[in-house]
Order: C-alpha cells, then structure tokens, then sequence
C-alpha cells in the first residue's frame, strides 16, 4: 500500500519520471503527450536513427506537432535513448512496440517479449508496466508476468505493477488524437488498474475506462479491430456482387446511410490496410484455437478481404481487354501507396500487394503519392513520380487509383487518362465518367 501511494503522490505531483519504449506511431506520440502534460519523460527505441531524431528536435510522426517537440527537447522535458539502463530510474512504463504478423499470418510478438526482458534486467521497486501493444488476450498475464518477475526478482502487486492499455491510434485523424481519444485500462489487480487509470486522466483529456482485468482490455482492443475487419469484408463482398449486377455499390451505401438507427457505413477498396485492422483479427484466431474454437465469421472476412488486390488485378484485366491490350506489357499507374487518405503511412496497405500482383502480370508499374515520394517493401525501394503531369497520365494505359488523396486534381486526371480504374471512388465528384470505372 505505501509503494502505491507514493506512486500515486508522484502521478499527482508531476513528479513521476516516465518511460515510452518504441517511438513510432502510438509511442512518440504518447512521449510527446506525457511530456506535456509536465512529466520529464525518456523514449527508447533500438533504431539509432529515430533516438537522433528525437534528441535533435526533428519530428517525424504526422500526428506530432513539430514545434511541440523541439520545444520539449529544448526544454529537457523529453529525451531519447536505446540504453535501457535508464529503466532503473522509471516510475511509469509503457510499450508501445510493434506486433506483426509473420509470414504464416501468426503472431509476431517478439519485440514485445525482448522488451519486456530488457525491462526486467532494470526493474525497480514501484514501477508500474503498462503494455500498450495491441496483443492476444492473455499476453499481460502470460508472457510480461513471468518474465518481469523472473528477470527482477520483484513480485507483481507487492513490488511493481503491471497493466494493459491498448493503444488507439488514427492516424491522419482530423478530430481524434492521443490526447483526447478515450482510454481502456486493465491492470493485474485493482491496484495496478487505478494507478495506470491516474496516469493516464493526468495526461490526457479523455474518459478513461478501468476494466477488470488485462484480458477484457486486450480482447476489446480485438473486438474494436475486428468489429471494422468484418463490417469492411461485409461491404467488400457487396462491391464484388454489385458489380455484377450492374448496381453502384457506393450509391448503395449512401442510401443506407440515411437509416438514423442501425447502420453505420463501411466502404470497400482494393483491401485492407494499416496497423491494426489487417493483422489483429489473426490475434484471436490463433488464439481462439488453443480453445479448440474456429473463428469462422473472422476468418470468412479476412479471405474477403485479403482477396481484394487479386480482384482488382482481375477488374483491370478485363477493362485493358476492352482496349484489346493485355496485362503482360501494360503500363499502369497507381494513384495512393498510403494505405488511408492524406497520410504518409504505408503499413500494410493494399497497394503494396496491388503493385506486386500487376508486376507478377508483367505490368510496368509507376506510381504517385504526394504523401510517400519513396517507400520500401520487401527490402526493394521504389521512387514515385515527382509530379503527375499531363504526360504521366497519357502514357498509362490504365489510371487505378488505390487511395483517395484529397490533393489530387481528379478533373486532370479525368480529363487526360486513357481510362480510369476508382477502386476508393475518389472521383465521385468528376462529372465526366466516360472513362471511369468504379470498383
């Protein structure tokens, strides 16, 4: 009880020193808020580059505001580094490490463990733990647990706490950041849940939920994800039929949107993308079968979905085929490589597998996206376009657009493309459409 006071106090007081390992989407944003919000705060990350970064001021995250971090920099309030002995001096604690897939589509959950193992080596009495990666229920308890206990000699709810708060990150999110989203704590006991929950309503201007245990708050971050994962492959499959039926699927959804009560629109695309919604249904999967339980409704939606880039190979097939050319030689230009609109994250987006699909065609593939001049996939780099010029669109035999970017004039694009493939109907408002085919 007076280890928990005294952290407590310090939450209270401002005088807690904070910890944020992994300083990408969710932790440097994270380190930024915290730092804020008063608390001299240290973020770790095993990238050397992204350390520099940070210690020399230089944003890097889309939802950082640049001169917020260089004035916390300067003010000494935030710091990087990739020595975990600096974890000895910690009150508070928060992973914020990547969970992949592998290439089995099973979890990849390894720098969180050797994060938790770097943790160990340094841990002190009166820390609190806070896991903020989304994860498999059952992670906090099953795997941080023994190896904070084994590799400190501390006992979790005597010596140190540990909790779960599963991130929620949007990025590009005009309304919803860090700061205001709401959040889910779960902490092992009730302890470890109010101190987690008094750090956090310290920092952020938010509500913030106190679940009864890490597993409820890892299996809602998966409900969230899945939730969209489903409602995503519901309306994907509804563009395949639609098609087919010579219906606008997008003129569909609108008239459903109209419904005040019992609807909430979802859209189709080329497939899925992002940090979260793409693998953490997997999560639950895998660990759904250790009960001998097949998650049938999941797995169903996730073929839907992960079929999407094949399908939209199929769709350009047949479109260069009425201009009696085929896939083998074709240039094709793909508008968007962010997997979401008017951001330059590229994590898992479907357009990385759609560039792969047409080139395995033997397709010769350029591409434009303001947001990403460059990107790197399967240890292969690819330079976009600078600008998209009249000469660019004239010389693709097909235009597919992958991501709605705002900042692109979709009128010229209209005007000099030979012919247009919308998978995201980014050109709802183009009123010529002769050359124009939505997904």
């Amino acid at each position: 009880m007076k280890l928990k006071q005294q952290l407590l106090e310090k939450i209270n007081n401002k005088e807690a020193l904070v910890g944020v390992i992994g300083l990408g989407y969710v932790g440097l944003p994270l380190a930024v808020e915290k730092a804020k919000a008063g608390y001299k705060t240290i973020g770790f990350d095993v990238q050397e580059e992204k350390v520099n970064l940070v210690n020399e001021g230089h944003n890097y995250i889309g939802d950082v505001v640049d001169s917020d971090l260089e004035y916390l920099v300067k003010e000494g309030r935030l710091s990087a580094t990739s020595d975990y002995s600096f974890i000895k001096d910690l009150d508070f604690v928060a992973i914020c490490v990547p969970t992949p897939l592998d290439m089995y589509k099973q979890p990849d959950i390894s720098y969180v463990k050797s994060s938790a193992i770097e943790i160990s080596k340094h841990l002190t009495k009166g820390t609190i733990v806070v896991l903020e990666s989304t994860t498999y229920p059952g992670t906090t308890e099953e795997l941080l647990l023994p190896i904070l206990e084994e590799g400190s000699g501390l006992k979790c709810g005597e010596d140190f706490y540990l909790a779960f708060s599963p991130e929620r990150v949007d990025p590009g999110n005009l309304i919803y950041k860090t700061k205001n989203t709401p959040k889910v704590v779960g902490g092992i006991g009730k302890d470890a849940t109010e101190i987690a929950a008094a750090m956090y309503r310290s920092v952020l201007d938010s509500d913030i939920f106190e679940a009864s245990s890490p597993r409820v708050a890892e299996m809602e971050k998966i409900l969230e994800n899945t939730y969209r994962n489903i409602n995503i492959g519901l309306a994907n499959e509804m563009a395949i039929i639609c098609h087919k039926m010579g219906i606008n699927v997008w003129e569909v959804i609108e008239a459903a949107k109209t419904k005040p009560y019992g609807f909430q629109a979802f859209y189709p695309g080329p497939g899925l993308g992002g940090h979260c919604i793409p693998l953490d249904p997997y999560y639950l999967s895998w660990k759904a079968r250790e009960y001998d339980y097949h998650t049938q409704l999941i797995e169903t939606s996730g073929i839907i979905n992960d079929s999407m880039p094949s399908y939209v190979i199929e769709r350009a097939s047949k479109i260069l085929n009425r201009f009696k050319k085929p896939l083998n030689g074709s240039k094709i230009l793909i508008l968007g490589i962010a997997y979401k609109q008017d951001i330059d994250d590229y994590r898992e987006s479907p357009a990385l597998k759609v560039v792969e699909n047409f080139e395995s065609e033997g397709c010769i593939v350029d591409y434009y996206d303001a947001y990403i001049p460059e990107y790197k996939h399967n240890g292969k780099v690819r330079v976009g376009k600078k600008e998209l010029t009249k000469e660019v669109l004239q010389e693709a035999d097909l235009v597919v657009v992958t991501t709605s970017h705002t900042n692109v004039d979709y009128g010229f694009v209209q005007k000099n493309a030979k012919f247009i493939f919308d998978t995201k109907n980014a050109m709802k408002n183009v009123e010529d459409r002769d050359n124009i085919e939505l997904l």
